[in-house]
Parts: C-alpha cells; structure tokens; sequence
C-alpha cells in the first residue's frame, strides 16, 4: 500500500496544478500527449523488446491504450457538457469498476469487495455531491466510459503481472505500457488537437513537465507496482482517496473554499471501507480453514 499512498498524494497535486496552469488555457490533447511522451522516454531506455511473453507485451500495450488512451479522450471531451462537479461526482464510481472486472477476469465474485467498494463511492459522493442540472447524459456516459478504461487498464495489468511471471524487474518492460498509450494519444492531437494553444509560460511548460515525470511515468509505475501488493478490494478503495487528498492540497496551497464538513464526514467514510474490506478477507480466511 505505501506506493499507491505515494502516488495518491502525487495526483493530489497534479489535480491542483492542472486546474490552475493548464486547464482552458493549453490544448487538452497536448497536454496528454506531452505526459505520455515524457512517460515513454523515460522507460524506452530500459524496455526489453525479447525474451518477454507475447501476451504480457500485447496486454500492457492495450491496459496503455486503455488507461491513457480511451479514458482521457473521454475524460477531457465529458468537460464540453459537464461542469467541473459534475465530472467530479460521476467519476467517483470508479472503485465499482475496479472490484467488478478483477472479479470478472478471475471468475469470482466477491461480495465483500463489492460492498467496501461501494462504502468508498458513498464516501467520494458526500465529498463531492452538488446538484446536478441540465443536459449531462451524454457526458455522464462518456465518463462512464472514462471510469470504466481507467479500471480496466488498472485490472488488466494487475492480472497480467500476476499470470505472466518473468524474472525481469517492471521497469524493463513497462515501457510497454507507454507506447500503447501513444497509439492514440498520437492520433488524437492529429486531429482534434488545436496548435495555438500550446504552452505559452515557462510555468506551464514545467507543469506538464513534472506531470509527465512524476505523475505519469514514475506515478504509473508505483501505482501498478503497488497494485500487485494489494487485494481488488483495497486497489478499489485506493482509486477513491485521491477526493479528499486532492481537495486538501487545494486548500492549504490554493486556499480554496472548501465544505470540511463533507470533507471530513466523506473521508471517515473512505476509511470506513477500508475496515469493511478488511473484515471481509478475515471472513473469508475464516471459512477457509
């Protein structure tokens, strides 16, 4: 668990610095394009193109499409319909995704995991719950897809790492896992992207600097390592910690207007999920013997 606290308390700052240097002012696919690109030439050096399972190369080449590909095309085009709490409340479902394709992929259910994951959803709807007005199925569905990819690409790789052991270390073939992710965010820039809203301010060329260093390259890597330590369960949860991380850092740095109310009741009900999850594999080891 400790690399995906790491790497919570990364994106926490990534959502900030996003919000205040990047979003509306540089081109959104760039931007992804960009952190991809850093993330790519940063693991190329050491990626193994030999001696390496087919189907681990091709899955990590897909859960990159997935994760980096599908759900950020999806996540930045649900901004034209949506308003910000709206986007923040729907992708809050997320953990639901998560505990339900790693049952899928292993032929199980776990009811359990389900209920913690579910505890969590609750816990990320308080903190962040407005009232939602207008036309937004178009854009809640598009994040349902965002969701959805961003678990999947999560789920897949914890399942491929687990099926296809090698005795190379991750970082040899993560590489892998980045340039699936270019096989979209490349086309995508070719045709939506604008170039007359590239980075304009030293500031905002080293935001996505260390967007594409830390949260993207060395930020996948801890938070996929770290996901092979954990139960689907826990990895459920941890997808819902960045809410109240996030909003924290925004308001000791940013000092924005924050409800610490619902932060405070949200976030107990986050680490409510966590006993449940908990109490769920003790039952489990219980019945077991």
């Amino acid at each position: 668990m400790p690399y995906l606290i790491l790497v919570t308390v990364l994106w926490a700052f990534s959502f900030s610095l996003i919000g205040e240097y990047i979003a509306g002012s540089v081109d959104s696919d760039f931007a992804v394009l960009l952190r991809v690109a850093i993330a790519a030439a940063v693991f190329i050096p050491f990626t193994r193109w030999r001696g390496l399972p087919a189907r681990l190369v091709g899955g990590l080449w897909l859960a990159g499409a997935l994760q980096f590909g599908v759900t950020y095309l999806c996540l930045y085009r649900s901004f034209t319909v949506l308003t910000v709490p709206e986007v923040l409340l729907f992708t809050v479902l997320t953990p639901i995704y998560v505990t339900m394709l790693d049952d899928g992929m292993a032929r199980r259910f776990s009811p359990w995991s389900l209920l913690a994951a579910a505890v969590a959803v609750a816990g990320g709807v308080i903190i962040r719950f407005h009232r939602i007005e207008g036309e937004y199925l178009t854009g809640f569905l598009l994040l349902q897809l965002a969701n959805a990819t961003f678990a999947a690409g999560q789920v897949l790789c914890r399942q491929l790492l687990a099926r296809y052991p090698t005795e190379q270390p991750l970082h040899r073939f993560f590489g892998h896992f980045f340039l699936g992710a270019m096989l979209l965010v490349i086309p995508s820039f070719l045709l939506f992207g604008d170039p007359s809203r590239l980075p304009q301010t030293a500031v905002q060329w080293g935001v996505l600097a260390w967007m594409g260093l830390f949260a993207t390259a060395l930020g996948m890597y801890w938070w996929v390592k770290g996901s092979t330590l954990v139960d689907a369960g826990t990895l459920a949860i941890m997808n819902e910690l960045h809410v109240p991380a996030g909003l924290v850092v925004n308001l000791l740095i940013w000092n924005r207007g924050a409800n610490l109310r619902t932060l405070a009741m949200g976030g107990t009900v986050i680490l409510f999920s966590l006993w449940v999850n908990r109490l769920g594999r003790k039952l489990g080891r219980l019945r077991a013997r």
